[in-house]
């Protein structure tokens, strides 16, 4: 059983990295493209976005694996957290606010997923 934990530990750092650099590079490849700005070459209202194809294509796959692997790595982390807080609340029913603070922050993994991808979308719109 301690071999199965282990391995679902690893799992969930490799997950939790791999997100962390598509993340990072999908932000670097976006502020190394050019901006909008600095293709109109004047302070107009409306620019048109003149992004490469390929810059932008990385940038939609990076904002959909940051989102994905983010909520797999929440439901992970709410299933583990959950059957303990279950568990927990059975033998002791006082504890109910304090277990529903541990899964709430286990669900918080699934929102940083989703800012980030709001964040590279933002940046390519």
């Amino acid at each position: 059983m301690r071999e199965k934990s282990r391995a679902a530990a690893m799992l969930t750092a490799a997950i939790v990295v791999l997100t962390v650099l598509v993340g990072a590079g999908v932000s670097l490849l976006l502020l190394m493209a050019p901006s909008a700005a600095a293709d109109a070459g004047s302070t107009t209202a409306v620019a048109a976005v003149h992004m490469d194809p390929q810059v932008l294509g990385w940038a939609f796959v990076g904002a959909a694996l940051s989102t994905g692997l983010a909520a797999l790595g929440a439901a992970y982390a709410v299933g583990r957290v959950g059957s303990a807080a279950v568990g927990a609340v059975a033998e002791k029913p006082e504890l109910f606010g304090r277990v529903l603070v541990l899964v709430g922050l286990a669900e918080g993994i699934a929102i940083y997923g989703l800012i980030v991808s709001i964040l590279i979308l933002n940046r390519i719109a």
